[in-house]
């Protein structure tokens, strides 16, 4: 039979491998979340860029076109 002490270390065994599954499954979760946030930022870049790229496209000074045919 298991005296109290071993008992104790036995429980906390247990748990301590319980917490070092759940800070390994936390871990890989934050890697895979940083991962994806590198991703989305650029993505947003790349977006800024385009949208910046098609404002200079679509913008036009009424100065650089020609002056109407009746002047």
């Amino acid at each position: 039979m298991e005296t109290s002490l071993e008992k104790r270390l036995t429980e906390l065994e247990v748990r301590i491998a319980f917490i070092e599954s759940t800070v390994q499954t936390l871990d890989a979760t934050v890697a895979a979340q940083d991962r994806a946030l590198a991703h989305y930022r650029r993505e947003s870049e790349q977006l800024r860029s385009e949208l910046a790229q098609v404002r200079t496209a679509l913008s036009h000074d009424a100065r650089d076109e020609p002056p109407p045919p009746h002047y």
